[in-house]
């Protein structure tokens, strides 16, 4: 098949939708089928991958990671007939994905969506009144579905919101983002630790954006309680975000600065690196769609402490690859202790969690999504388009 894929962000960005995007092209491409991808310019980037077209875009020092994108170039009114596309797979409901949208429409081909993001958990970035910037939201997304012929969700989690909250229950398929195993190197474990200075420690280890949803200072005051009863923990964060200053103020505040380490945002390879060398994963996030770092971590052998939230609870069974616990700080301190404290229960958890993460295997995921493709094919032909129940 010859898939475009429209995608508001992409490397060098580093995030779970590209990290998203990135995987499934290299894996549909291993199983033989062409993926174009169409993105933002970004300035003083050279694209080392084949096919990848960039529309103008103006950097925005807000969001550093989201360029506004002028989603028009007369060049593209050449290029984008002449693929020969089967389907357009848009990853957002705006800017790209409208073009997205509009192009699939005037070639006469399917339009896929995932739904990466709980847009509504995201309200707060908009300084208005939040029920009607909810209902805005919501009226967005149900307007944009309509130009669907299939939605793409990372979790059963997320299948169940967009029925309770748009009434979406057909034309719908959950695929979560998958684990490329092969980047995973377990026998590295002992250089690394020694190479980070870890030997005689028990690292807890956490991935994410420093931003206010992602209930940091949830999880580092639950590591807190457990440092101070163990001279011999500490805690990683690995990420970056408007929250950085506060994080590291909070830190100092609760007295454990000098056993939290902030790296900031890191490569995808040097993140599998510092997963391999920790011993439990802690994880806090209430917006998560599929809970994609959770997976990671779980494929680098680590156990699990987390809140019970979506996405998170998709990945892994409570009490078998790790703990799920109540949105409170005391709840996650308890669960993150037992890891902690019992090396056997601990290292089973990990092994658990290891063979677990490979039914997030990407080659067999991708394979779903072409049989999703093959189906929104089919609704394209009956001219079927997602439809909002709200």
């Amino acid at each position: 098949m010859r898939i475009a894929f429209y995608t508001n962000a992409y490397h060098p960005t580093i995030s779970g939708v590209v990290t998203s995007v990135s995987s499934y092209r290299k894996a549909l491409s291993d199983l033989g089928h062409n993926v174009f991808i169409f993105t933002p310019h970004v300035e003083d980037y050279i694209d080392e991958e084949p096919f990848i077209f960039r529309y103008p875009s103006i950097d925005i020092p807000q969001f550093p990671d989201l360029p506004l994108v002028i989603p028009i170039s007369s060049a593209f009114e050449h290029i984008l007939p002449s693929l020969k596309l089967d389907v357009i797979h848009s990853h957002h409901p705006v800017l790209l994905g409208r073009t997205a949208a509009r192009e699939a429409e005037k070639l006469n081909i399917p339009l896929v969506f995932t739904f990466h993001t709980r847009y509504r958990e995201y309200s707060h970035y908009i300084s208005l009144n939040q029920q009607f910037v909810k209902d805005q939201i919501d009226n967005w997304l149900c307007d944009y579905m309509g130009k669907v012929h299939h939605i793409v969700v990372p979790s059963e989690s997320m299948r169940r919101i967009l029925e309770s909250e748009y009434g979406f229950f057909h034309q719908v398929t959950t695929i979560p983002t998958g684990i490329d195993f092969s980047l995973i190197d377990r026998s590295k474990r002992e250089g690394l630790r020694k190479k980070f200075g870890w030997e005689n420690e028990v690292v807890l280890i956490s991935v994410g954006r420093l931003e206010i949803e992602k209930n940091w200072d949830i999880l580092i005051k639950a590591a807190a309680q457990v440092i101070r009863r163990h001279s011999n923990v500490r805690l990683v964060i690995l990420g970056d975000g408007s929250e950085h200053k506060d994080l590291v103020k909070l830190v100092k505040e609760l007295g454990i600065a000098d056993k939290v380490k902030f790296p900031g945002k890191v490569v995808p390879e040097v993140v599998t690196n510092y997963l391999v060398a920790s011993d439990v994963f802690c994880f806090a996030s209430v917006t998560e769609t599929q809970g994609l770092a959770t997976v990671e971590a779980m494929a680098a052998g680590l156990p699990v402490a987390a809140v019970d939230a979506s996405g998170t609870r998709d990945a892994f069974e409570d009490g078998k690859q790790g703990f799920l616990t109540p949105n409170e700080s005391a709840a996650l301190a308890s669960k993150i202790e037992i890891l902690v404290s019992e090396k056997e229960q601990r290292n089973d958890m990990g092994k658990s969690a290891r063979l677990k993460a490979r039914d997030f295997d990407i080659n067999f995921q991708a394979s779903k999504l072409v049989s999703v493709y093959e189906i929104a094919a089919e609704s394209a032909r009956a001219g079927e388009y997602v439809k909002c129940g709200r």
